[in-house]
């Protein structure tokens, strides 16, 4: 009874961290090109991806608040993207990392 018990209690916490993210799209990968309303991405399967950037969309670096103007041409980013109805992605949230060339990425 009381594994049965513990095994319930574990399927309900972790069953929340999986469904956590919802519809939202992990693109993850260097930015190739920029504009005022889209990022588009190269991801490691050497796919491009282009995300539109909404007035809602939040960005951060280093874990703190950043901005568009904070995102260059050859950053690595993580951003949190949901479908629209329209097959476009729009970001949620976009996490900038190091370049590709800085030190810090070696």
């Amino acid at each position: 009874m009381t594994r049965k018990l513990v095994l319930l209690m574990c399927a309900a916490l972790f069953g929340g961290v999986v469904f956590a993210h919802g519809n939202f799209q992990h693109v993850m990968g260097t930015v190739t090109k920029l504009s005022q309303d889209s990022i588009t991405v190269e991801t490691t399967a050497k796919a491009a991806v282009e995300v539109q950037i909404v007035s809602e969309t939040t960005f951060t670096k280093d874990n703190a608040t950043a901005g568009l103007k904070d995102v260059h041409v050859g950053d690595r980013v993580v951003i949190h993207a949901m479908p629209t109805q329209g097959g476009k992605l729009m970001a949620h949230t976009v996490q900038i990392g190091a370049s590709k060339t800085s030190p810090r990425s070696r």
